[in-house]
């Protein structure tokens, strides 16, 4: 497990702001101390030891404060693997299994290897290939996306047996890429390559050299768990605040920074918002194109007519940024990090997110939304806000603890606070 020193090594770039005077005394240790719990679960794939763990951890830190929790259970996928590679001539590599895995017979699936470019065109016929697609380069997220979505889909309808996907991007391994998490999405097997062991195959494929493709192991849906935690004071109105708690790594600067915001701002909330009934709400199934979203808002959310405010922590809160050149990490915020907010909203989250990296420059929500908030905004919720984003590690073994800063989530969770404050005086 991380040590905490190591989170607290930031702390001094953490300026002081009337915002931290707000919260209990060393509030970068006690965020520090909640980002060391979490990333020491390790893997949150949904309904994994992780994520289970994680989720039992948060509800009693919320029932500490008196908030009644339920909980709601999810049906959620897994595949537990005990092969899965590519193999060519002499070379071998290790494959990411896309889910809903469509496993290969035991000997594999083998044929031709056929390229197919980052806008789709494949060098050669399809018929009885192994597709390797190679993406453009990016920060990839899901499946759902048309230039990964499109062309394997397309290379089933032109006969593939499989595909493998390059998934190019900053670190040069493997970005695990969110799926529907109700059936498979394409006619066959679907395997993720590391940008850094493609070399021999691509250089195969101009040949169109015979691979194969080997991805076996244990198939199925196991039990997961959202959770709902309520005050209700009997008021006329609730305040939201809400955070996925799985992904499929260790995640600690895609949720880590969201977990301890949440955390952060149910501390908080029990005690100064009185006005306001509260919901917090921690989610699982993330990874299956906000699977456990859609279902708590389904059965356990308030109503849209009486939440007066809806806060939504997603990926990206306050990861930390890299040098390209070096692989250095840095003190700073990665800037690939979101804020997006309802309309009527869009005045007030300039002025108070003026000098947040990233957040500086709110987006309206009818104009850029994502993630849960999409979820959040087809359920009809007038007044949301919500933050996303992907940083260098984003769904990429190796998101630990180097990932986030205890100071810069800190600071990105008073200003949070503060956004609160006003919405909801």
């Amino acid at each position: 497990m991380p040590s905490r020193r190591g989170f607290l090594a930031g702390s001094a770039a953490l300026p002081a702001s009337a915002a931290l005077a707000k919260v209990p005394e060393d509030p970068v240790a006690r965020v520090a101390a909640d980002l060391e719990h979490y990333i020491g679960f390790g893997s949150k794939q949904a309904g994994g030891p992780g994520d289970t763990a994680c989720g039992a951890w948060l509800t009693a830190e919320i029932e500490k404060l008196g908030f009644k929790v339920e909980q709601q259970p999810v049906s959620v996928p897994y595949f537990l693997p005990e092969r899965a590679d590519l193999r060519c001539g002499d070379a071998k590599a290790s494959v990411w299994p896309q889910p809903i895995v469509v496993p290969t017979p035991a000997e594999g699936i083998t044929g031709p290897l056929v390229r197919i470019d980052g806008a789709g065109r494949p060098a050669g016929p399809l018929a009885e290939a192994v597709a390797l697609l190679e993406l453009p380069y990016a920060r990839w997220s899901t499946t759902i996306a048309r230039p990964v979505r499109e062309p394997i889909t397309a290379a089933f309808a032109a006969g593939a047996k499989a595909v493998v996907v390059i998934t190019n991007g900053p670190t040069g391994k493997v970005i695990a890429l969110n799926a529907d998490g109700r059936k498979p999405m394409f006619a066959g097997p679907v395997a993720l390559l590391a940008p850094a062991d493609a070399g021999p195959f691509l250089a195969a494929a101009i040949a169109a050299t015979p691979a194969t493709l080997t991805v076996t192991g244990e198939n199925g849906r196991r039990p997961a768990s959202n959770f709902i935690g309520r005050l209700d004071r009997g008021k006329k109105s609730w305040l939201a605040v809400s955070t996925p708690r799985s992904g499929w790594t260790t995640c600690a600067g895609e949720r880590g920074g969201g977990i301890a915001a949440w955390l952060w701002l149910a501390r908080w909330a029990s005690k100064a918002v009185p006005q306001h009934n509260l919901a917090f709400i921690c989610n699982t199934g993330h990874e299956y194109e906000n699977l456990g979203a859609a279902e708590a808002l389904k059965a356990t959310a308030p109503k849209p007519a009486d939440t007066h405010f809806w806060l939504h922590l997603g990926a990206n809160v306050a990861s930390q940024e890299w040098h390209d050149l070096t692989g250095q990490v840095l003190p700073s915020v990665d800037t690939q990090r979101f804020l997006s907010v309802s309309p009527a909203l869009l005045p007030l989250a300039r002025a108070l997110f003026a000098g947040h990296v990233g957040f500086e420059a709110p987006y309206s929500s009818d104009k850029l939304s994502a993630g849960e908030q999409i979820e959040i905004l087809a359920a009809g919720y007038p007044s949301v806000a919500a933050i996303f984003g992907l940083h260098r590690y984003h769904h990429v073994q190796g998101d630990d603890a180097r990932c986030v800063s205890a100071a810069n989530v800190a600071r990105a969770a008073a200003q949070f606070q503060t956004l609160i404050e006003r919405v909801t005086r």
